[in-house]
């Protein structure tokens, strides 16, 4: 199996022709009897080797992390971010494989994440230290985090690195904001609501950017997305009341139905799934409330499931269609900034 990115280097490389490696495309999205730009492709697995390579790097990862913590705090988590970068440089710079680069991605900003935490708070218990303290040390660990992602991507160039530098990022901010402000707490789903917008706003750029969805930036954008989503439908359904241990109102039920028809327009306009998949629980659960108002509690969850699944196939059965109607209710303008329909 071939990627978009192994075309695009076959093209720079002068093997394979410009006009011939776009009609393969053309042929194999004919054959999927959907547009490329609509079947949101990225690449998790190259072959089974991934999967091989990836427990074989995790058991090696786990057994120098776990020797490290006994000499002292941190160590460990230094060892691995270290072996992380290490492995990277071969299964990552020179193999290009799909699954063992976003594991040792994630070990890489994991492990720095870690050590600069065991280094903060000098091994210290979060329970022996104040909560601007802790607050501070989180802060500044998670922006370390954010940092060496950023060197990881200018090496590596693996597409989920911008997405979790994103998100370190954005979670370093919140967590200084409210460390040191501990009055604005109140106001932390609307400021994650207002951070997974921010980062739904890069996803976009990075979209606008290959429009045909045929390079590596397509790549980034998915992840960007697959980040920003949990950040906004989360907070925007905890602001309905739909998080707590308690019965979700009548009204509540109806208006989070209503919002997740809304996320279901943006998907389609943006041509990205990711929105409809994390709010798929809270529907679910807001469904589940409006059937039990007619009195079919013992089963409701069970029709809930029922009802959204029917409705989930056929939009996607329906997808190209439904998402050209969609667009064409929008501003001409913002079609240029749109993945193409």
């Amino acid at each position: 199996m071939y990627s978009d990115a192994e075309l695009d280097a076959a093209v720079k490389a002068g093997i394979l022709p410009a006009t011939t490696a776009a009609a393969f495309r053309d042929f194999v999205a004919a054959s999927h009897a959907a547009p490329g730009v609509d079947e949101e492709h990225f690449r998790l697995l190259s072959g089974f080797n991934d999967i091989f390579v990836a427990i074989a790097a995790s058991l090696i990862l786990i057994a120098i992390g776990w020797l490290g913590t006994q000499l002292a705090p941190g160590i460990g988590a230094t060892l691995v971010a270290a072996a992380s970068w290490g492995l990277a440089e071969y299964f990552t710079r020179r193999r290009r494989m799909a699954l063992p680069s976003i594991l040792l991605l994630l070990t890489f900003v994991g492990g720095v994440f870690m050590a600069l935490f065991a280094l903060l708070t000098a091994g210290d218990s979060l329970r022996h230290m104040s909560d601007p303290a802790k607050s501070l040390s989180v802060a500044a660990s998670v922006a370390g985090a954010a940092g060496a992602a950023y060197i990881h991507w200018r090496r590596f160039k693996v597409p989920i690195t911008v997405a979790a530098g994103a998100a370190a990022g954005a979670g370093a901010i919140l967590l200084l904001l409210f460390g040191l402000f501990p009055a604005l707490a109140p106001l932390m789903r609307p400021a994650t609501l207002l951070a997974g917008l921010t980062i739904f706003a890069l996803a976009m750029w990075w979209d606008a950017s290959d429009r045909q969805r045929t390079t590596r930036r397509a790549d980034v954008a998915f992840w960007l997305h697959l980040a920003a989503a949990p950040m906004i439908v989360h907070p925007t359904f905890g602001m309905l009341g739909l998080l707590g241990h308690g019965a979700a109102s009548l009204i509540n039920a109806v208006v989070a139905v209503l919002l997740y028809m809304i996320l279901a327009v943006v998907a389609l306009a943006v041509d990205r799934r990711a929105l409809l998949v994390s709010s798929l629980a809270y529907v679910l659960y807001a469904i589940a409330a409006l059937l039990r108002g007619t009195g079919t509690v013992s089963f409701a969850l069970a029709l809930a499931a029922l009802v959204i699944g029917c409705c989930l196939l056929l939009l996607s059965a329906l997808w190209q269609r439904a998402r050209r109607e969609t667009v064409e209710m929008l501003p001409q303008a913002w079609h240029g900034y749109l993945p193409a329909v």
